[in-house]
């Protein structure tokens, strides 16, 4: 008993970062409710005090993360419910980062008399995504995913409380609690094969069964953990939620969806396919298990970013448009996991999917910034006619937009190109007929998302303003991580061999 609480409080001590966030939403909640009165908020300051605290918790995780341990491949492993590798040190800044940046973009969009819950309910999300990438057992996995997921499903109902916003929180809660339930299947059928919850036990008991023929109770695993993850993807056909709910809810929550549960989710598939040994190994039944998790992985991939793709060509609703992109983004990436055990070629699977992770992560943000710095509380900018003419009207605004649009699109001068292209090459230098086939496909479906992403451009630069224009007034802390996702976009164009020698070294 006293080993176990022994490695119960030094397991704290690794997850310092997390303590942080989890106390701040603590306090957020606990002083939520005298910061209101029957009239509404006490001090119309409310809503800057819940954020400028939620910016200092993640500003102090941040330094805690930076004192954490060196970026060495194998030997950051910690004993006992956690684990430092070089993955929980990449998830865990990106999630920071981003963090802060969406606390800019919902500074003014919370309701004032709900700023508390609302900035609560981001942090504990911000700490579920953490907690996954350091999870080193299946209970804590899943206890890490749930907190990611029940504070999303009180997020968005704050957020927007229209008839059509509680439609899109009734449909996430209910696929998130089935993909919940389906993933937490898959993991009891991990346990009953493997006799553990240990990710590290597991794995070494693997490689141990190296005589034995690949238990069936064990594909069956795999498959219902990527059927559960595929929700937090955006993967085709678990997607059904995304458009109702990205152009249902709030414009500041539709940028939440967009990045969190996506980086919670790939995290999760990286953690599980790292327990297998790779198809070339010693391992018996590795090869048998990549016949059936390979293809899998691979059809999943193509029909996400073709369903994505093709039907975000017929939206005129921006939101939804931008859902659909992230559901073809999300099959880009998946692309890269298909491949992360056949790494080969100038870029590997693993590395390739990061890289595209991380840069997703600033043009969908920045993008969703953008559109929330021209949108109000109460009236949302979300018809592509309402862009009409933006660069007149806010040509700062545009030109931030057009940054992001290119990026999504894969054009230079913007981190999307490298980023696509590195799983391009990644795919084709496996070298096999599957990986140079998905690669093709890939290509043609980055020409298909050109067409509608140019088309916003097109309404932004080249059609005339509206008699009456929507953009009245623009919310400058949003457009301030529009901003700083700009100049993170470009950067990583004209300097991305850090962030690319930062993932190969995770994937090493």
């Amino acid at each position: 008993m006293d080993q176990a609480v022994k490695s119960i409080i030094d397991g704290f001590g690794h997850v310092l970062p997390e303590v942080v966030l989890v106390a701040a939403a603590c306090t957020l909640l606990l002083l939520a409710p005298f910061q209101k009165s029957a009239a509404g908020p006490i001090s119309p300051g409310t809503r800057h005090s819940c954020g400028l605290l939620s910016l200092l918790a993640l500003g102090f995780a941040a330094w805690l993360w930076l004192q954490g341990p060196p970026l060495e491949p194998a030997d950051g492993l910690w004993s006992g419910p956690f684990r430092g590798d070089p993955l929980a040190w990449f998830v865990r800044g990106l999630s920071l980062i981003t963090g802060g940046l969406l606390v800019l973009i919902s500074w003014k969009q919370f309701a004032a008399e709900e700023t508390g819950e609302s900035h609560a309910c981001l942090l504990l999300m911000l700490a579920g995504v953490n907690l996954t990438a350091a999870a080193n057992d299946l209970v804590g996995l899943f206890l890490a995913l749930e907190l990611v997921s029940i504070p999303t499903y009180i997020l968005l109902y704050l957020l927007c409380r229209t008839s059509a916003g509680q439609e899109a929180t009734l449909k996430y809660f209910l696929l998130s609690i089935f993909s919940s339930a389906v993933l937490l299947y898959g993991f009891s059928f991990l346990y009953g094969a493997a006799g553990t919850t240990s990710l590290e036990a597991i794995r070494q008991g693997l490689v141990k069964s190296a005589a034995t023929p690949l238990p069936v109770i064990l594909a069956v695993a795999l498959i219902a953990v990527v059927v559960g993850a595929g929700f937090r993807v955006t993967a085709v056909p678990f997607h059904f939620y995304a458009p109702d709910v990205f152009q249902g809810t709030h414009t500041a929550g539709a940028a939440v969806l967009s990045i969190v549960p996506k980086l919670a989710g790939f995290t999760v598939l990286l953690r599980l396919i790292a327990v297998l040994p790779a198809p070339d190994s010693a391992w018996g039944p590795a090869a048998t298990l990549s016949e059936v998790l390979t293809p899998a992985l691979w059809w999943l991939a193509v029909i996400t970013m073709c369903v994505g793709n093709v039907l975000a060509l017929w939206q005129k609703n921006v939101r939804r448009m931008l859902a659909y992109s992230s559901i073809a983004h999300g099959g880009y990436m998946l692309v890269g996991l298909t491949i992360a055990q056949s790494r080969g070629g100038l870029a590997g699977g693993v590395e390739s999917l990061l890289f595209y992770l991380a840069v997703y992560g600033f043009m969908t943000v920045g993008a969703f910034a953008v559109l929330t710095a021209i949108s109000g509380r109460d009236r949302q900018v979300d018809d592509l006619d309402e862009l009409a003419g933006l660069s007149r009207i806010r040509p700062g605004a545009a030109l931030l937009l057009a940054v992001f649009l290119f990026s999504l699109t894969g054009l230079p001068p913007t981190a999307g190109f490298f980023a696509k292209f590195n799983l391009l090459v990644a795919a084709w230098s496996a070298g096999t007929a599957a990986s140079q086939a998905i690669a093709v496909i890939m290509a043609l479906n980055a020409a298909i998302g050109a067409g509608y992403y140019l088309r916003i451009a097109a309404a932004i630069y080249l059609r005339p303003a509206s008699a009456e224009p929507a953009v009245r007034a623009v919310d400058l802390p949003a457009l301030s991580a529009g901003l700083l996702c700009a100049i993170a976009t470009l950067f990583l164009f004209f300097a991305p061999q850090w962030l690319w020698d930062l993932v190969a070294r995770i994937a090493a």
